[in-house]
Parts: structure tokens; C-alpha cells; sequence
């Protein structure tokens, strides 16, 4: 990575080159190989890779040329490593609100419905 002061949130692919020794043209390939790679474009259609993409190309560079896995067994280990989404059924540990906090909750839920219902009511003539 670069050094502390030249931090920036969105890299180019000629930096991303750069930085993981991996060539443009190779990194435009593994996007459309790899699902777990997809660097946003800017506005004008420039791939814009934060530090999480660069992460991946590094993993996926590692399993490819390192450990000599297959384009299909790299996305397969990746696939394997990857963090749990939200959407995933992961089970929650129950926070541990006390009745107070409940009646607290629910007193604030009632006063938003309130203001809703006398904003809804604004609209109208």
C-alpha cells in the first residue's frame, strides 16, 4: 500500500498495477473471472478500486500465481473465505435491552407514529 500520507479512497487501474505487480490488462480479466472483484466506474468510465478491491486482487494473485489454484478453484477458496453478508441467515446474539428500555422504545415509536399522522395531515387542504 502506499505510504501513510498518500491514503485516497479510490485508486486507478495504473496505481492498483502498480501497487499489487499485476498488469492492467490481466486485472481487466479477472473482473470478468472473479464476481468478488468489481471496482466502480467514475463518471467517466474509469475503474475507481478502493482498498477492499485491492485486497482481493492481492488474495486472487496469491491463489492464482503463488499456490497455482485454477481460475475456478481461486473463485471457489474466495467464495469459501469471504465474510458472511447481512442478508445471510447468521444468528444475532439478543441485545440485552431492560423493560425500561423497552417502554423507552416504544414511547418513542408512539410519538414518531404521532408526528407521521399530523404531517400526513399537513397535506391535505
Amino acid at each position: 500500500m502506499p505510504p501513510e500520507g498518500l491514503k485516497k479512497i479510490y485508486y486507478s487501474i495504473r496505481e492498483v498495477s502498480e501497487l499489487t505487480g499485476v498488469e492492467a490488462h490481466v486485472l481487466r480479466f479477472w473482473e470478468k473471472e472473479f464476481p468478488t472483484l468489481r471496482p466502480r466506474r467514475g463518471r467517466s468510465g474509469n475503474r475507481e478500486y478502493k482498498v477492499r478491491d485491492i485486497d482481493i486482487v492481492k488474495e486472487i494473485r496469491r491463489l492464482l500465481w503463488d499456490q497455482k489454484f485454477t481460475i475456478q478453484g481461486a473463485c471457489e477458496q474466495l467464495r469459501k473465505n469471504r465474510p458472511r453478508r447481512a442478508n445471510e441467515e447468521v444468528s444475532q446474539p439478543e441485545l440485552p435491552f431492560s423493560e425500561l428500555n423497552r417502554s423507552v422504545i416504544g414511547e418513542l415509536r408512539n410519538t414518531l407514529v404521532e408526528i407521521r399522522d399530523l404531517l400526513a395531515g399537513q397535506g391535505s387542504p
